[in-house]
């Protein structure tokens, strides 16, 4: 795999974690939104939960502080630069919606079957709540 590869768009097919105790999580649900997009000048990803609920109570500075909270938490976004080695893409954070990524790395080991791209990562090791992540890509069609 190389970044030739894997480069274009990914449709998000699913997200879950998979808990060391057994546990199946879908942090945004099982209906999704989004993609990953690989280029020449970086990437970027976008995973919303689909049909999110829009403000009641104001716009998006205005609105209380709960309904902002559940939009944080419906919403993933981040982009920056990336390397392929092998099976390992590492997704250098120059931007993202967490404030805590910016500027760090995202390891993910890549098994591409098909037009299916599979990233998973380890979080937590050694927790209670140690657990892999595991995001399934569709390749996009190209528009004609």
């Amino acid at each position: 795999m190389n970044r030739d590869t894997i480069k274009g768009r990914w449709n998000i097919l699913a997200w879950e974690q998979l808990y060391d105790d057994g546990r199946v999580v879908q942090p945004m649900g099982t209906e999704l939104e989004g993609f990953i997009e690989y280029s020449d000048y970086g990437m970027f990803c976008v995973v919303a939960k689909k049909g999110r609920e829009s403000f009641a109570t104001g716009g998006q500075w205005s609105a209380e502080d709960v309904e902002k909270a559940a939009a944080y938490s419906s919403y993933l976004t981040y982009a920056g630069d990336y390397d392929v080695e092998g099976r390992t893409i590492t997704h250098k954070v120059f931007y993202s919606i967490f404030p805590n990524w910016v500027g760090g790395t995202q390891k993910r080991t890549a098994v591409l079957d098909g037009d299916v791209l599979s990233l998973t990562a380890r979080l937590e090791d050694g927790t209670p709540e140690a657990r892999t992540a595991r995001l399934r890509w569709k390749r996009a069609e190209l528009a004609s």
